[in-house]
Order: C-alpha cells, then structure tokens, then sequence
C-alpha cells in the first residue's frame, strides 16, 4: 500500500518549502489534508506529483508548488471569509478551511459539486460549503468575501468576481497572456481595483475566463 503520508511530507519539504514558502500555517495545511482522498483512484499514484492533476477530463488540481505560493500571496487571515473558484474535486476548499475562517467552494460541474460536498467532511472542513454555479460570475449570496482564490488561469480581467471582493479584499489568479502566465494578486482599495504580478506560474485555463475574440474584418 502507498505511504500517502511520507509523499505528502516530501511533497511539502521537496516542492513547496524549498520554493521560498514561509506561511507556517499554509505549510501545515498542505502536510495535513489528504491530497489522494481528492483524486480518482486510476491517479492516486500521482497524487503528490510536481505538476498540474487531471482529476476529470479538462478539469485540474493545481501543482503544489503554484498553489502553494498563491495561497501565502493571498495573505489569508484566521477571520477571512473565502470564496474557492473552480474547486473541483475540493482539495484547495479543504486546505483554505484550515487557513480561514468560512469557506464557499465554487464549481459548475454536479458531479465535482456532488464529490467535494462528499469529501469534505470527511477531512474536517466544517466550516465549507460547496455550490453550484458559473465560475466568472461567482457566487453573491455569502459576498463580499476578504478574499477570491481562483484555481486556474484566466485570460480575462474577473470583473464579476472582483465586484465581490470586500473593501482591503484580495483575489489571486493566474493571469495568461499568450503563452506566459503569471500568478497576479488583484487588491481593493478604496473601492478601486489594482493588480501585482507576482511569480510566473502555469495552469489550464478554466471554462469561461478566455478572452473574447472579437469578429475581424
């Protein structure tokens, strides 16, 4: 039987503590929750890999290093309210639940609605729910959140998610422009929107953050 606790340890010293991640409490959450409970069985045997995680087809976890350095990115704090975009299978909700105070994980797949509400409880994240709906538009019954985790890349400015972000709110994203991606914090302050690249990073873009392409004549 697979050691998923010794992967997940290495997983931890080899992938994101050695890529200038500091925030004792994101490192613990990430050595706490189960990353393989969150991965279908046929890829359970890459469950720790350094490298984004197909978990349904299109749909991904980010790699560690990636998710790790965006969670301390989004300085998230023990009384944040947190909304977790394109969730999937509801590993970044389980991790983010032990960082914040109230957790939404956002998915528009059933299925991923129905296997994060499902496995959730079973690591302890009480303090999550999971719903259904478009991920640009996000989800305004639990807004205004402190902050907005966005789990993918996006070509286009999320100016629905950021019209709910609370005053001094954070949303980190991977931002794409062509073939170069960079993880970007966007932060309100004083009801304006500002943007800081951070760190370059890749991922699959999520269903509906392409940019539109206009006809051309």
């Amino acid at each position: 039987m697979p050691d998923y606790l010794a992967q997940r340890l290495n997983m931890v010293e080899s992938q994101v503590r050695v890529n200038d991640v500091t925030d004792a409490r994101v490192i613990q959450a990430m050595r706490d929750v189960p990353r393989e409970r969150f991965v279908p069985t046929s890829r359970k045997a890459t469950a720790y890999a350094d490298a984004p995680l197909e978990v349904v087809q299109g749909r991904f976890l980010l790699e560690p290093r990636a998710f790790a350095k965006m969670l301390q990115l989004a300085e998230i704090a023990p009384t944040d309210n947190v909304l977790d975009v394109g969730c999937a299978t509801g590993y970044s909700s389980a991790v983010l639940a032990r960082i914040a105070a109230r957790v939404t994980g956002l998915e528009q797949d059933a299925d991923l609605v129905r296997i994060a509400s499902e496995t959730l409880p079973s690591v302890g994240a009480s303090n999550t729910v999971v719903v259904q709906g478009s991920l640009p538009e996000g989800h305004k019954a639990r807004a205004p959140y402190d902050v907005i985790f966005v789990n993918g890349a996006v070509e286009a400015r999320p100016d629905a998610l950021l019209g709910q972000l609370a005053e001094g709110g954070r949303l980190v994203a991977i931002v794409k422009s062509g073939a170069q991606g960079h993880a970007t914090v966007f932060l309100k302050e004083q009801g304006k929107i500002g943007r800081r690249p951070a760190f370059d990073a890749h991922a699959p873009i999520l269903p509906g953050f392409r940019e539109k392409v206009g006809f051309v004549f």
